[in-house]
């Protein structure tokens, strides 16, 4: 039988495996700060325009997402 030195043993990559490792996050998993403080703003707002009242933490909320290539 022949023997199998450890310089010709290469590592199997599944063509899936590389790929994971080098996507973009998903949106739900970034900016959580950002977005329950854009919720909390538009939910207990008194404005009639909640959307103007929190035009702040909403462009917070947008400058994040964009960092991590998303458009909201």
């Amino acid at each position: 039988m022949p023997s199998v030195s450890n310089s010709e043993i290469k590592p199997v990559v599944s063509p899936g495996s590389q790929a994971v490792a080098t996507s973009k996050p998903k949106p739900c998993c970034v900016c959580k700060d950002e977005k329950s403080k854009r919720d909390e703003c538009m939910l207990f707002s008194k404005s009639a325009d909640p959307a103007s009242d929190c035009k702040t933490t909403i462009d917070q909320y947008r400058t994040c997402m964009a960092g991590f290539g998303f458009q909201v």
